[in-house]
């Protein structure tokens, strides 16, 4: 049965470990997603929750500062030409999760007027799946979306239910909280940290089967700075990064690269937002750990990820 959209102006808002983003856009009557604005912030809002269970207040606040700048930029976009405004479909992840005080980050928000959800791994997973369909109609698919507390790994074919959906607890920014206490990380830390990885991807390993004629696909803020660094990007170019294919050998010339740098060194990377440059490390072996689960040699990058899934469920969902 063909999908029914609900046109209109909508925009989602990811707050995860890491990063938060919005995406505005408008969608028509055949489900086209016509972008009208993007907004991202590092404010690392799992910082310590790993050990301490907990947000902390600075952290919040941080979040709070970016989704204000978000919705200013809704108010300067206004309704769309039917005179209606912007749906916000706010989500936030694994930090969040994981804390004993989420509820104190949904009541600042409630404060700038925004109705946040903490969404299970699942829900995540399968935001990010709808998002990544979109880009990649018809095609066998496994999805990695890398985030700062978990990861998910999501299988099937695009616009399909998938086969297979996890989420695991492996995280860059869990992982370099847990391993990484030098500086630069020594190769026993980046070796035990590869271990762990390893360990819980193992515990729910797709079927083998359900991978045959799968084409990987990563999302989020490492893969695409994996493009960025490559192609020393001084300026950060969607459409450079959009479906860029990332070889085995790439992922390794960048891990043995950063990973002999200090941290004020990666911070100085052309192509690499500072603020990410604490967790970049990280964040590559466990894309490495992704690509060794699937048996992959190379992945497609695509920007079309969870903000483009929630905004897809919002307006088929009604």
């Amino acid at each position: 049965m063909a999908t029914t959209y609900l046109p209109g102006r909508y925009a989602a808002i990811d707050i995860g470990t890491v990063t938060s983003r919005m995406l505005a856009a408008d969608i028509d009557e055949a489900g086209a997603l016509h972008q009208l604005a993007r907004g991202h912030a590092i404010t690392n809002l799992g910082e310590g929750v790993d050990v301490s269970h907990r947000l902390l207040p600075e952290a919040i606040e941080r979040v709070a500062d970016a989704i204000a700048g978000f919705m200013d930029t809704l108010e300067q976009l206004g309704p769309d030409a039917e005179g209606r405004p912007a749906q916000v479909i706010a989500v936030t992840t694994s930090a969040a999760r994981d804390a004993e005080n989420g509820a104190d980050l949904v009541a600042r928000l409630a404060q700038l007027g925004v109705d946040l959800q903490i969404i299970p791994g699942e829900r995540e997973a399968a935001l990010s799946f709808g998002g990544v369909s979109s880009a990649f109609g018809g095609q066998r698919i496994a999805v990695s979306d890398v985030g700062g507390g978990s990861s998910e790994v999501i299988v099937g074919e695009a616009g399909q239910a998938p086969a297979f959906a996890h989420s695991f607890n492996v995280g860059c920014r869990r992982a370099t909280e847990r391993f990484l206490h030098s500086d630069p990380p020594t190769v026993d830390e980046i070796a035990q940290m590869r271990d762990w990885a390893r360990s819980v991807f193992a515990e729910e390993l797709p079927d083998p089967a359900v991978l045959d004629g799968c084409r990987m696909v990563a999302v989020a803020g490492t893969a695409t700075s994996v493009v960025s660094m490559r192609e020393a990007m001084e300026v950060y170019d969607s459409s450079r990064v959009h479906l860029a294919q990332v070889t085995a050998q790439d992922m390794q010339d960048l891990l043995d690269r950063l990973s002999a740098l200090t941290l004020a060194e990666r911070r100085q990377v052309v192509g690499l937002e500072p603020k990410r440059a604490s967790v970049i490390v990280a964040g590559l072996v466990i894309l490495q750990e992704v690509m060794h689960m699937g048996g992959f040699d190379s992945f497609t990058v695509s920007e079309s990820d969870i903000l483009a899934g929630t905004i897809y469920s919002a307006c088929t969902e009604m």
